[in-house]
């Protein structure tokens, strides 16, 4: 007993004496993380980072970076800008191997590996078809059948050769154009999180569109909380509780056209050369962003019948597939 109360009043001694806070001691670096938000505009969406660290000025270190590595990618990857790596292959269709940069290189193998899987349900060379759809989006009308027929000829995965050795990329037929709208926004945001990752920051959700990507979970919970619309009993939206993984959803809900009474989404189907009329919706869960973006895609277009056998082939992936009828 006399030990114990020795070491009490040693231990009041020494908080006694501890400064009061804003005083001359050092922070504390035991003090949990604060939780930080940053958003920018990048491939076309906005790109909403949170993060938890230190303090603002590690924030806002990591989330330069972050926001950094996207505005590179978007130069990679990009069919918008015409100067874009993507689009300078686009300008060597027919001609020789292309040597490309590891990060276009490692997209267009995942996605050829994806059309593979998927048997041309997703495509990356569906580019001359999606440029149809979206003029005929802004007009309201069909895309002329010449026009449709002579587009659907030049899209086909079979015809884009990659080279792993000298990391090339060819596309063997001319006018043949990339699209890789399906699956670059879950690359970045995989890179996104390697950056935060690189200066410190573990726990952060990366939001682009309709991908999201998550690391470490917040402190003291045991994942990052993301509200899906229409999963759950009833069509009524359920909570995912998710670290370590990527979210993302892909279908009509927004992006859509009606066209002589019949609704059309901005999803093609690279087989037909046609938008989908089926109004479906799919949510993947998957390890990393690049996997859940295409997957969210393929699902779409293979429907309730294949769809979910897609994804169920990749280890620790799941679908939520939902179908509102035509």
């Amino acid at each position: 007993m006399k030990r114990l109360i020795c070491y009490l009043n040693v231990v009041l001694c020494v908080a006694a004496l501890a400064p009061a806070a804003g005083a001359w001691a050092a922070p504390r670096r035991d003090r949990p993380p604060e939780r930080y938000e940053f958003a920018q505009l990048h491939m076309g969406v906005k790109v909403r980072l949170v993060v938890y660290a230190r303090d603002e000025p590690a924030a806002t270190r990591a989330c330069r970076a972050a926001f950094a590595r996207f505005a590179e990618l978007e130069q990679i990857l990009s069919d918008y800008r015409p100067d874009s790596e993507l689009m300078r292959l686009c300008a060597r269709a027919g001609g020789e191997p292309v040597r490309v940069s590891r990060d276009l290189y490692t997209v267009l193998s995942h996605a050829m590996a994806l059309a593979r899987r998927s048997e041309g349900a997703f495509d990356p060379t569906v580019g001359p078809v999606v440029a149809l759809w979206r003029t005929a989006r802004k007009a309201g009308r069909l895309p002329p059948d010449d026009a449709l027929r002579q587009a659907r000829a030049l899209v086909g995965w079979r015809h884009l050769r990659l080279e792993a050795a000298p990391r090339t990329a060819r596309l063997a037929l001319p006018g043949m154009r990339l699209d890789l709208g399906g699956i670059a926004k879950g690359f970045a945001a995989d890179a996104a999180l390697a950056a935060l990752k690189q200066h410190g920051v573990s726990r952060a959700l990366i939001e682009a569109g309709g991908d999201i990507v998550v690391g470490d979970a917040p402190p003291g919970q045991e994942g990052w909380r993301i509200e899906v619309p229409g999963i759950g009993p009833d069509g009524a939206a359920r909570t995912l509780v998710v670290a370590n993984q990527a979210v993302s959803t892909s279908g009509d809900t927004e992006q859509f056209v009606e066209i002589d009474g019949r609704r059309y989404s901005h999803v093609v189907d690279p087989r037909t050369g046609l938008g989908l009329t089926t109004r479906v919706a799919a949510t993947v869960v998957a390890r990393r962003g690049l996997l859940a973006d295409g997957l969210s895609t393929a699902a779409c277009v293979l429907g309730p019948e294949k769809g979910p056998a897609l994804v169920a082939s990749y280890p620790g992936a799941v679908v939520y597939l939902r179908v509102a009828g035509p």
